[in-house]
């Protein structure tokens, strides 16, 4: 329970995003941090100086989660740990009665998704599935345009994680991340939810339609090998590893009121940073990669003879529609923009404090969280099987029925 109007939080996990969210958090003037906690005691004392610096305040320090959940001062708990840990640690910070702030990764498998669900459930502690691509701008454009019916009805969306992480993946060991015995061991879409998350929400995931099935299948894994081979490697003693994990995954999700959505992960071969966001529907498309929006209504001449043309006549014009973004993108400060991913941190962890400080369900809630995770073990065993369709778990056991609409933003309420 929150006893004043200002959320107690502590932080588990303070690798690349614990530590970068640490700044994020400390700019909400609706939050204090009273608390960190890492496995590595440097970063232990690396954020507590931020904290110090900033706050004027010393955090309480640990290198053992389950202290930090057992500290009566900290009402919620931000959990940025490495992916295999998160839903764990997010059980234990249910069944302790701390709010719950998770971040995004791909389950390792099914059944601890639904420990998760039946640990809310027990608990009703409140969560908050932190998918901060939920909150930027194109995407929050594009549900605008969506529940204004511009779009039409949907029928296919599709999403990417096309990133190049090889040295990344390649310094696991180096600098302590995760990422690395992932790709070493398994073969799967191993992050989908920042692409995923934007669309579910679009096409009422857990609310009115669910996920129904999924096919997966993967590319060689030629990409990680070759850098290991290159100068830019940096650790010479992963030369003639071999990776499992395929450099492009493809998967196919149909769901129950008949939409497609096709993954893509994308992240060790050269290439451009892309989420590929795009939405198709009977009366228009928006495609963030162009960031464009392209509605029938608006093309009557149908000439589409010359692509080139075409393309170049829509390239960024979705500034045209700026009456249709949300308040906090029309108003973004430069302050804002620096708080985080172009300002996208800043507003979903507002949301999340505000959310807590006020009781309100979380706009991102536990269903989501195992849905949308679940998608990486799914993907897994339908790779492994050659493309095999999986079922995905309804885990709202049948409530999405009736469950009614919860987007990031209240569209239909005057700004």
């Amino acid at each position: 329970m929150v006893k004043n109007n200002r959320l107690k939080i502590g932080i588990i996990g303070l690798g690349q995003r614990g530590g970068n969210m640490t700044r994020t958090i400390l700019a909400c003037d609706d939050a204090e941090i009273v608390a960190v906690c890492d496995a590595y005691e440097d970063r232990v004392k690396d954020v507590c100086k931020i904290v110090a610096e900033k706050s004027g305040k010393n955090p309480e320090e640990y290198c053992d989660y389950t202290k930090l959940l057992k500290d009566k001062n900290v009402e919620a708990v931000f959990i940025a740990s490495s992916w295999d840990t998160h839903v764990k640690i997010a059980i234990d910070s249910l069944s302790a009665g701390k709010i719950t702030a998770m971040e995004v990764g791909g389950s390792y498998d099914v059944e601890e998704c639904w420990e998760l669900v039946r640990e809310y459930e027990r608990t009703k502690t409140p969560i908050m599935f932190m998918e901060n691509c939920c909150y930027d701008k194109f995407e929050l454009l594009t549900t605008a345009l969506v529940r204004a019916g511009k779009l039409g009805e949907i029928v296919h969306c599709k999403g990417a994680y096309a990133h190049d992480l090889r040295d990344e993946v390649a310094g696991g060991f180096v600098n302590r991340h995760y990422r690395l015995l992932n790709y070493l061991k398994r073969n799967c879409d191993n992050y989908p939810t920042h692409e995923l998350g934007p669309i579910a929400k679009i096409l009422d995931i857990n609310r009115g339609n669910r996920m129904v099935s999924l096919v997966s299948v993967a590319s060689k894994a030629a990409g990680m090998e070759k850098f290991l081979r290159s100068d830019k490697n940096p650790d010479k003693s992963l030369v003639g590893s071999a990776f499992k994990q395929g450099d492009v995954v493809n998967t196919v999700i149909t769901c129950a009121n008949g939409e497609t959505i096709l993954l893509t992960l994308d992240t060790t071969l050269p290439r451009y940073y892309s989420r590929d966001f795009t939405v198709q529907g009977t009366n228009g498309l928006c495609v963030q990669d162009a960031n464009m929006v392209f509605l029938d209504e608006k093309n009557q001449s149908h000439e589409f003879y010359d692509a080139s043309k075409t393309i170049e006549k829509y390239l960024n014009n979705a500034e045209e529609y700026g009456e249709y973004l949300v308040p906090q993108w029309r108003n973004i400060t430069e302050e804002e923009k620096n708080l985080g991913h172009g300002g996208m941190d800043y507003f979903m962890f507002k949301e999340f404090i505000r959310c807590a400080l006020n009781g309100e369900e979380m706009p991102i809630d536990v269903y989501d969280a195992a849905s949308w995770m679940s998608i990486t073990a799914l993907s897994e065993q339908s790779v492994a099987l050659g493309g095999q369709p999986q079922a995905i778990p309804d885990f709202t056991r049948g409530a999405w029925l009736k469950r009614p609409r919860k987007d990031v933003y209240e569209f239909n309420k005057k700004d």
